[in-house]
């Protein structure tokens, strides 16, 4: 796949942004690039929630691919 898509997904924490994103794009997270776009920040006596982490998650364009499963053209 050479199209290159990324989504920005909000979670109380980043690590859960990042979770929310992987499962959307259906993608490990090896074949991403993480952005984080804000972090978490506590509410009141440290309750989570006050403001959510923030993280844009985006497909990594993978040329190696371009062909080498099929062995590429061979001349006989």
């Amino acid at each position: 796949m050479t199209h290159k898509f990324s989504i920005e997904v909000e979670a109380s924490t980043v690590e859960e942004a990042i979770k929310k994103a992987l499962k959307q794009l259906k993608v490990p997270r090896s074949k991403v690039k993480i952005e984080v776009l804000s972090d978490e920040e506590k509410g009141l006596f440290g309750m989570p929630g006050a403001k959510p982490a923030k993280v844009r998650v985006s497909t990594i364009k993978d040329s190696a691919q371009g062909g080498s499963a099929c062995g590429g053209k061979e001349n006989a």
